[in-house]
């Protein structure tokens, strides 16, 4: 009898993304509404992530159609781009996510969103930490099968200080080609930025059926697009410093 066909990554990939949207629907509207609170309550969402997770911290700030009101919180050491080595060691490190969540100091009403796949470092545990004890509600982005079959590099995962968990489901090791022996082709940054684009458009809707005007940017590539971008600039850069640090 012939060997079964190995699974096709674009059949795995969907499979992911229509198992979310049976599993985390309620999650991402439950997300949507915490945002919508904030941003009607003048609040600021404050995101982080460490290693390949900043992909997602950048994919909700400064973006087209995103929101603006959102300030990424990092320390550089957890950027790999120009020392690999030391933000695996910078995420490993007690005190860091601390340190990165005080400096910050996010307050009612903002909201806070972590991302991390196995959700088992120091680093976004502690930020969601101490936004849970400031009394920040906190969004986190995770994988809860690839948490519980991370090394335990703390006493609890990520998803304990959430109150909103969004599972991405993403397997343990993030990879999924081959099928039956997975060594490449990982799937976190495709779920997790398609969990975040599902918030954003309940979001949206929440905010269409209340008659909220959420603060968006608009690509700098079409007409008007810089006009809208700078009055939100003048708006948030004294408390989004990210956004013109230095000029």
């Amino acid at each position: 009898m012939p060997d079964s066909p190995r699974p096709r990554l674009p059949d795995q990939v969907r499979t992911l993304l229509d198992d979310f949207d049976a599993h985390g629907a309620d999650a991402a509207r439950t997300a949507a509404l915490l945002l919508l609170e904030a941003i009607e309550a003048d609040g600021i969402v404050h995101v982080a992530g460490a290693g390949h997770s900043l992909a997602m911290v950048c994919e909700t700030f400064y973006r087209a159609g995103g929101l603006a009101p959102v300030r990424p919180i990092w320390d550089p050491r957890v950027f790999p781009l120009d020392d690999a080595v030391r933000s695996t060691r910078a995420e490993r490190q007690d005190g860091v996510g601390r340190a990165v969540a005080e400096a910050a100091a996010p307050a009612p009403p903002d909201v806070a969103v972590v991302f991390s796949t196995s959700g088992r470092n120091p680093y976004p545990v502690e930020i969601a930490q101490e936004c849970a004890a400031r009394n920040v509600p906190v969004i986190a982005v995770t994988s809860v099968p690839a948490s519980r079959a991370a090394s335990a590099r703390t006493e609890t995962s990520l998803a304990d200080h959430a109150g909103v968990v969004l599972d991405t489901r993403v397997p343990p090791g993030d990879v999924v080609h081959p099928g039956g022996a997975p060594r490449t082709a990982a799937v976190s940054t495709i779920l997790a930025a398609y969990a975040w684009s599902r918030v954003l458009a309940d979001l949206d809707d929440l905010a269409s059926a209340r008659g909220t005007e959420l603060p968006r940017w608009t690509s700098a590539n079409v007409p008007g697009g810089d006009a809208v971008n700078q009055e939100l600039l003048a708006r948030y850069r004294h408390r989004v410093p990210e956004l013109s640090a230095g000029t």
